[in-house]
């Protein structure tokens, strides 16, 4: 009998880079007929049998109503603290039977790991969302000293938790060559690292028909608008380009007070910034160029869809998203936290376009 796997992510199924992440390694496991169980926000249809929707009645009342309203960093980690005591508790039951090989998330899986290795697991995966986690603290610092609008979702107790998962875990998924050499740089053994290949979702296809030949040079970012994201640098760049008629579309929404002003400020004093959210794949098909300026993305879907749908992008040297583009031909990679070299090369790609 194989080694079943029980599997734990915060994330609703195949929703967003956390939920794909989330249906690669539940599909992997089921057509190894090793899928045991598993946990999530919320599960596929019809996996009622094989998957527990995991949802805190708290978290909409803290967010609301408690002083972690104003703190990003404490709000995540509450509510991965709440997510990852949840399952834990459930693991205590015999949910899809034993468990040979439990897979958690970082920062939501160290007390399910505890409770999973008292049940007998023998092997203990953890999938890292990010780079490792004291790069991601570094850059992210940087980016909100740069601007100060908000701050990181990343606290001290959720850094340290996540620091305790890396210790504990026999095996850490990593997504990209950029995240496997930062982990090593920190001083994970490389015996402990295991590259996965996630797959892109088929329906981002090159278009078939030519953008719109109107004489705008499209810009387009898809994610989260925030300081770590890069926006504000992607901001500070296009509000100086003046070499074509252009336009900037952020798909989209704003996580924060400080960064809804900036957007909205910006957006008044340059009309040709516009906020789009919904779909990003009609966004990519009218698209010139794609930029993802983020401070630090393990991967980073959103760019790598974007290439696949046939357009170029221009990605920041944290961005594992960088090798799975063609420099010079398929996009572009920049210097992180660099307004002014994105906008030498936004304005070196709209004269290719032309």
């Amino acid at each position: 009998m194989p080694d079943m796997k029980t599997i734990a992510s915060i994330a609703p199924y195949h929703g967003g880079g956390l939920g794909q992440h989330l249906s690669y390694v539940v599909e992997e496991a089921r057509a190894a007929g090793r899928l045991s169980h598993y946990f999530a926000k919320s599960i596929k249809p019809g996996d009622e049998a094989v998957a527990t929707p995991v949802r805190s009645r708290w978290m909409p009342l803290l967010a609301r109503y408690t002083p972690l309203r104003w703190s990003p960093g404490g709000l995540n980690h509450t509510e991965n603290e709440l997510f990852d005591r949840a399952v834990a508790g459930q693991l205590r039951r015999p949910i899809g039977g034993p468990i040979d090989t439990f897979l958690g998330f970082g920062g939501t899986a160290l007390r399910c790991f505890k409770q999973a290795r008292k049940l007998g697991a023998k092997r203990l995966e953890l999938l890292a969302a990010n780079s490792h986690v004291n790069n991601v603290a570094r850059l992210h610092a940087q980016a909100i000293a740069r601007y100060p609008l908000e701050t990181s979702w990343l606290n001290e107790a959720q850094r340290q938790k996540t620091l305790a998962e890396y210790e504990m875990a026999d095996v850490i998924l990593i997504a990209s060559d950029y995240s496997m050499r930062i982990f090593i740089e920190n001083g994970v053994s490389e015996r402990k690292l295991l590259r996965v290949h996630y797959p892109m979702d088929p329906r981002f296809t090159p278009r078939t028909t030519k953008a719109q030949n109107d004489g705008v040079f499209r810009i387009v970012y898809c994610g989260s608008m925030t300081a770590v994201k890069g926006v504000p640098d992607l901001i500070e760049a296009f509000t100086r380009f003046r070499s074509r008629d252009a336009e900037l579309r952020l798909v989209g929404g704003t996580g924060s007070r400080g960064m809804n002003h900036y957007m909205q400020e910006a957006m008044a004093r340059d009309p040709r910034i516009k906020m789009a959210p919904g779909d990003p794949l009609p966004h990519f098909r009218a698209a010139d160029v794609y930029v993802h300026p983020s401070y630090e993305d393990n991967l980073a879907y959103a760019a790598c869809e974007a290439i696949q749908s046939g357009v170029p992008a221009i990605v920041t040297a944290d961005t594992g998203a960088k090798e799975f583009l063609r420099e010079g031909e398929t996009g572009w990679v920049v210097p992180t936290g660099d307004w002014k070299a994105l906008l030498e090369r936004l304005e070196h790609v709209a004269q290719l376009s032309r």
